[in-house]
């Protein structure tokens, strides 16, 4: 039997239609706020949900971005939300919250009837095609760079062989597309996608290891997300000074861009997490707060064929500590066991990864110059993958002074530096288009 929430604090509203849909054969639940709509949505996974706009304890856009949150049943629920608001612009941020149709009352039963048939053979049409980037589970993890540079991209005659776009990394997991981080080389996936999938709708979900803006100014130029057959979902850590929306947002904002994130209109919703354990589908995701300027983390995949770590940028704790200790030699002490034990955080957050994606921007002799900017050293970031019996670790975050030459011999010494270090560690320097598959 056919279930359908209705949320509204109307009870004459909420009496008729539930009348009309017993009467269609439908097996109806009821709310008069939006939290108890939302216990309901949960406790029994209806396809459809009816909700006032306006409503306590919870009003239409919050139960829309709730709903829309859930990776389960729940979560591809289809949302209608009915209003006595005329505003257009009621109507915008209700389809950007999640809502799949907006209508002003009065609504009859006969009226949304056809609206929820619509939507089933709109279901029908989509499931006849594949929506999942991944055609089938069984092809096993892939991995592949699109973005390795740090701070700022760099185009050049001297970055073409490891490329000059900031970071953005591609992983098809699992039947899921997962994007970690919006740096300038999302542009050229999202393009690759697009005309991969053509007019097949894409779920997509962006992890964000931080707001710095070579890790989101790429997301203006995401051609999926101006797409509306498209849902991309945008999860990150709250910033230091304003939220994840509000910091996307603003790089949009005229005059720095043309078109304002409001305006994209593809489904994009944005979430800021609270949790450092998640599920993506059928991946779990661990997240690890790091040593860098703000709120930064990074994260952690688990897939069928083994796990992803995925550390940007961070500052390892011990070498940071080193080159400004002073003191007596019980505070020296002090602060060196306290640098261990931080860094020790790091090493069981990433121990026994397939694949280890590491900021590794200086050198060693570079460092000293660079010390407290929240980026690490190549040798250290090898150091790190050998201590956590990681079995392959790709240097990543490119320092944007560093040319394809420099690159190349910081991973001569890196290889040089785990074969003394012992173990069977794979070293490589990410380049933009490598790809890596966990079968």
């Amino acid at each position: 039997m056919k279930r359908i929430l209705l949320i509204d604090d109307d009870p004459v509203f909420l009496s008729s239609l539930s009348k009309f849909f017993t009467d269609e054969g439908w097996h109806v639940l009821q709310a008069q706020d939006g939290e108890a709509g939302l216990n309901l949505a949960a406790q029994h996974l209806p396809e459809t949900i009816v909700c006032d706009l306006h409503m306590p304890r919870s009003n239409g856009f919050q139960v829309c971005r709730s709903i829309r949150c859930h990776q389960d049943a729940l979560g591809k629920a289809k949302i209608v939300v009915t209003t006595s608001s005329q505003y257009p612009t009621d109507r915008q941020n209700a389809l950007e919250a999640g809502a799949d149709e907006y209508l002003v009352k009065p609504v009859n039963g006969p009226e949304l009837l056809k609206i929820l048939e619509r939507f089933q053979k709109t279901n029908a049409v989509e499931t006849s095609v594949s929506a999942s980037p991944v055609s089938s589970k069984g092809q096993g993890t892939k991995l592949r760079f699109w973005g390795v540079r740090g701070s700022l991209p760099t185009p050049g005659p001297t970055t073409v062989h490891y490329g000059g776009n900031t970071s953005c990394v591609e992983v098809r997991a699992d039947g899921e597309l997962i994007i970690l981080d919006a740096g300038t080389g999302i542009r050229s996936l999202g393009l690759q996608l697009a005309s991969e999938f053509k007019d097949k709708p894409l779920n997509v979900t962006l992890l964000i290891s931080h707001t710095h803006w070579d890790h989101i100014q790429g997301f203006p130029f995401f051609a999926p997300a101006y797409n509306p057959r498209n849902s991309l979902r945008v999860l990150a850590y709250e910033g230091a000074r304003r939220g994840l929306e509000a910091t996307l947002a603003i790089q949009m904002e005229s005059p720095y861009f043309p078109i304002s994130m409001q305006q994209m209109p593809g489904n994009i919703t944005v979430q800021e997490l609270k949790d450092l354990s998640f599920k993506i589908g059928e991946v779990r995701v661990e997240a690890s707060f790091v040593n860098h300027p703000g709120v930064c983390v990074g994260y952690r995949l688990f897939t069928r064929e083994g796990s992803i770590a995925y550390v940007p940028d961070n500052e390892l704790f011990q070498r940071l500590k080193a080159q400004n200790t002073e003191g007596s030699a019980h505070d020296i002490e002090s602060v060196q066991d306290f640098a261990r034990r931080q860094d020790q955080k790091l090493i069981k957050f990433i121990h026994g990864a397939d694949v280890l994606i590491v900021d590794s921007q200086y050198d060693a002799d570079e460092y000293p110059q660079h010390v407290g900017w929240g980026h690490s050293c190549a040798d250290d970031s090898v150091a790190l993958a050998a201590s956590a019996e990681v079995k392959r670790v790709f240097l990543f975050h490119h320092d944007p002074s560093h040319g394809d030459a420099k690159i190349s011999q910081m991973l001569a010494r890196a290889r040089d530096l785990a074969a003394r270090l012992g173990g069977k560690l794979q070293v490589e320097a990410a380049r933009e288009g490598g790809e890596v598959d966990l079968m």
